[in-house]
């Protein structure tokens, strides 16, 4: 066969561009020995000849000129390019070439389908998005297939979709796959790993009579069955009712039949367990020889034969943790994402490993930058080795660290199979982030996860000598006695740790390289100074509460009666006490002062006409580029410089040293200031708002030490000694991130200098492209080696991972999420979501759903809902009426801002951004941790 039409059998994954995704896999399967029906494609280069002629490039330039929302004048364009193709005449040699492969199949009946260069990419819901035709018989209709087939590439909705995608129209091309037709008594199709819960070693397939076209379009309900493929056990059978099937026509086509129970019977499956089993193992050699989970169609000849006639990537799955961070995908690109991370396939004895999202709980949705990986792949072997723990290779992270999708994961499983671990580390998340409490206690439950460890001195003897080299105790019972001197001392330590950060000016691109990496590695140990008083002051609260017999810190505590109140020890029953309001208005709070600062930079430049008006006048992006130039007005030029000074170090997704901080790109931050400028009721305003939950939470300590005070006079000093504490100190909770952050701009500030010098010596293309290298890679590229091709890779791979959605807040070894197996229990309300009460109060206002806060709009009074929340968000919070959050617990950070705005806040719902919509109007219950939603 020529260039324009080859046989499946001389098909590989490297003639991608000139096949497509459909073709290439067809010719991989043939290659590995799987049954595929004989065929044959015709490659990219027979559309481009046939097309070239028609005037298309006229619609390319047509298109590229669209915006991607202006949908009308994107369907026009498509419908154009779709008449000048089908009413055009295939080439003469083309249509010679196709009919004599055609013949080669003994003029059967056959499939033709389309196959995209641009289709199954990783993430990009493309599959499908062109057409396919079944029994095709003659010669004419097929050649008429074959143009319908490229027409397709033009459908309204696949130009929408590379218009939004960025794709130029003119890069995209289609090949066309022809197959015999397989005479089906069943078909269907089969995933090779569950798609819902993720588990690799379960085979999932749906069934049913007549062609698989009836189960791919949903029009019939199949049946269900799922296979263990390291056993052969089936593990799942439902049986669907089979109404409707696909059926070849005699000229022809197919058609749509219902089918009565002299046709099917309800309670008959359509496979026997012989052909389940084999068709599950067929499955497992297609991922096998692909290296990673296949979604695959096949279909059940007459005489039993079972036939693969279509395979590709489950896209949706997300990567297995490794260790080794080569060892999935290149980790940051090889087959654009596709490959496992782990081989295909574990072992049976394999052990059970447990995976929580370190991303996530930091309120981290989006992938990390590789120079941000690495950066925290240093800082958590400084953590490990400060334990006492042994960390061979620091810049490979310690040994719970472990990376998926470019995001953090922490190896669980030693906390899993310790009695100390299983008791401690879900209490850290009910108040950190309520949901993964829930799903680590369903793991714990897991058999496979056995208690091996039942005693605590293995984590004592790492533990204990920190605390005592860092003098935690001491400084615990220093700050007990004298806490604003303990205060002062750690403000003296913030300005003596911030001055080392500096590196004299002059230093080689060698040294500020050298200079970022040692930042990171001595971090850990100077926070010590930090963390024990932030600790302290939630410490004071729950000293309270047991003083005070409170149930829960958070939200009133639950009533006890009979003998659970008689166990109790002296405090008494517990009783309906809220904590909570005493942690509003919090003094000491780095991310409140900044947002603080904010408004008041706000209220300065309200007050100067020419300001207002630049500012509400123009976006964010033209605005951060006036104030880059110098030519805001003054009060808002001289304003912002003034807070950039102070808070520039600060950003979205704060924690990856690759993302820009405020001081590079303030657009975030200029369109928070325009928002400001539109909150005009006086009472709204957040220093009143602040005032007044400082007020609250005086008073509510008082009404405390009131009830206390009737249960004796030094249980009253005692609890209003420890709630003054934990005022005092709970705020501190943001500070270590805070200097974490402000190390990480010093970083990010050295190797951006030598970022610059690598793009002159044209070892990189730009400076930021150092963020897509490793500090290892970054010393290659100083001594010469070229890196541009690498960067290339990486950033493809990265703005893929962006693309995203589902990111699962835990991950088994063997691909299961554990919380899609939870039993979901709704509210009582009905239509409510439900979550963890975060702060108390309730509003009802539309909601305005955001997943990223740069360039974001929020109305004053809306309602906030978001996946997550890092500091960099906290300044929408000041306008918000109400938050809801998918992540988070009650002491997250969003939870904590918004306790000391005094907004209802509820988080740890699930799915919240996709189940609530903006302008929707939603009441959020704080104290009962529900959201409503409205009509």
């Amino acid at each position: 066969m020529s260039g324009l039409v080859l046989g499946l059998g001389d098909l590989s994954a490297s003639m991608l561009p000139q096949v497509g995704g459909k073709a290439a896999n067809l010719g991989e399967l043939l290659a590995a020995g799987l049954p595929v029906p004989d065929g044959f494609c015709l490659t990219t280069e027979a559309y481009v000849q046939a097309v070239g002629p028609l005037g298309l490039a006229e619609v390319h330039s047509a298109l590229q000129d669209t915006p991607a929302d202006d949908l009308e004048t994107l369907a026009g364009l498509a419908g154009r390019a779709r008449s000048l193709i089908t009413a055009a005449e295939l080439p003469t040699a083309t249509a010679g070439e196709i009919l004599t492969a055609y013949r080669a199949l003994d003029g059967a009946p056959v499939a033709v389908r389309s196959s995209a260069t641009a289709e199954d990419l990783p993430f990009a819901s493309f599959a499908g998005q062109q057409d396919t035709y079944l029994n095709v018989i003659d010669a004419v209709a097929l050649l008429d297939a074959v143009r319908k087939c490229w027409a397709s590439l033009w459908t309204d909705r696949a130009v929408a979709y590379r218009a939004s995608r960025n794709i130029d129209p003119a890069t995209v091309a289609l090949a066309v796959v022809v197959q015999r037709m397989v005479d089906a008594d069943a078909a269907g199709v089969m995933f090779t790993a569950n798609p819902v819960t993720g588990r690799r070693r379960e085979a999932v397939i749906d069934a049913s009579s007549g062609l698989g076209e009836a189960v791919v379009s949903g029009a019939v309900n199949p049946d269900h069955f799922v296979v263990d493929t390291a056993s052969g056990a089936i593990l799942q059978r439902r049986l669907g009712d089979k109404r409707t099937a696909v059926r070849p026509l005699p000229g022809g086509g197919t058609e749509y039949v219902e089918q009565g129970t002299a046709e099917v019977a309800p309670n008959q499956p359509c496979l026997t367990d012989a052909q389940i089993r084999e068709l599950a193992a067929l499955g497992s050699k297609a991922e096998a020889h692909f290296g990673a989970p296949q979604d695959t169609e096949w279909a059940l000849d007459g005489e039993g034969k079972v036939w693969l006639t279509q395979s590709r990537p489950i896209t949706t799955l997300y990567p297995l943790p490794a260790k080794d961070r080569h060892g999935e995908q290149d980790r940051l690109g090889e087959k654009a994402g596709l490959t496992e991370s782990a081989p295909w396939r574990g072992s049976p004895v394999e052990e059970l490993r447990v995976y929580l999202c370190f991303s996530l709980a930091q309120g981290l949705t989006r992938p990390l930058t590789p120079m941000g990986l690495a950066a925290l792949r240093r800082i958590g072997s400084s953590v490990a080795a400060a334990a006492g723990f042994d960390v061979p290779d620091p810049r490979s992270g310690p040994p719970p660290y472990v990376e998926a999708g470019q995001r953090i994961f922490v190896d669980l499983t030693a906390a899993a199979r310790s009695t100390v671990g299983r008791r401690i580390v879900p209490k850290v998340f009910d108040v950190m982030e309520a949901r993964s409490a829930k799903v680590l206690r369903s793991v714990f439950d897991d058999p496979r996860l056995s208690v091996t460890r039942r005693t605590p001195w293995d984590l004592l003897r790492h533990v204990v000598p920190l605390a005592a080299r860092a003098r935690v105790p001491e400084a615990a019972i220093r700050a007990l006695v004298r806490p604003e001197a303990a205060l002062k001392r750690l403000n003296r330590f913030t300005t003596e740790f911030n001055a080392t950060l500096e590196l004299p000016p002059g230093a080689s691109p060698r040294a500020r390289l050298d200079h970022a990496e040692g930042i990171l590695s001595r971090l850990f140990p100077n926070l010590p100074a930090v963390l024990p008083l932030a600790g302290l002051g939630f410490a004071m609260l729950g000293l309270a509460g047991k003083l005070l017999g409170a149930g829960k810190l958070f939200g009133a505590g639950t009533r006890s009666t009979g003998q659970d109140s008689a166990s109790k020890d002296n405090a008494g029953p517990e009783r309906d006490i809220d904590l909570q309001p005493v942690l509003r208005g919090l003094p000491n709070n780095v991310t409140t002062e900044m947002d603080l600062e904010l408004w008041r930079i706000a209220a300065a430049v309200r007050s100067d006409a020419e300001s207002v008006a630049v500012l509400t006048g123009h976006p964010p992006t033209v605005l951060a580029q006036r104030f880059a130039a110098g030519d805001l007005p003054a009060a808002a030029q001289d304003g912002l410089a003034e807070f950039l000074a102070r808070y520039g170090h600060r950003a979205v997704a704060e924690i990856d040293v690759g993302m820009p901080r405020w001081r590079d790109d303030p657009t975030h931050i200029l369109g928070v200031l325009a928002n400001y400028l539109r909150l005009e009721d006086p009472e709204r305003a957040p220093e009143r708002q602040f005032s007044k939950a400082a007020a609250e939470a005086d008073a509510h300590i008082e009404r405390l030490v009131a009830e206390a005070r009737s249960r004796g006079r030094l249980r009253a000093v005692a609890v209003r000694g420890a709630l003054r504490r934990a005022r005092l100190f709970a705020g501190l909770r943001e500070l270590p991130k805070f200097q974490i952050v402000l190390a990480l701009a010093e970083v990010r500030k050295q190797l951006a200098e030598v970022g610059t010098v690598l793009a002159e010596q044209k070892r990189l293309a730009r400076a930021e492209d150092i963020f897509f290298l490793d500090f290892a890679e970054a010393n290659q590229a100083l001594d010469g080696t070229d890196m541009q091709d690498l960067v290339a890779q990486r950033q493809g791979a990265y703005y893929l991972e962006l693309e995203r959605r589902h990111i699962p807040r835990m991950l088994l070894s063997d691909g299961t999420e554990p919380e899609t197996l939870l039993t979901a229990v709704g509210p009582a309300h009905a239509g409510a979501l439900s979550g963890s009460p975060a702060s108390a109060g309730t509003v009802t206002a539309p909601a305005r759903v955001i997943l990223d806060p740069v360039g974001a709009h929020l109305e004053p009074g809306e309602i906030l809902v978001a996946p997550s929340t890092d500091p960099g968000w906290t300044p929408l919070f000041l306008t918000a009426g109400g938050l809801v959050m998918e992540m988070g617990g009650p002491n997250s950070h969003g939870a904590v801002v918004a306790r000391e705005y005094g907004i209802p806040a509820v988080v740890g719902v699930a799915d919240a951004t996709s189940l609530l919509n903006t302008g929707q109007e939603v009441t959020v219950d704080g104290g009962a941790g529900t959201v409503v939603p409205g009509a």
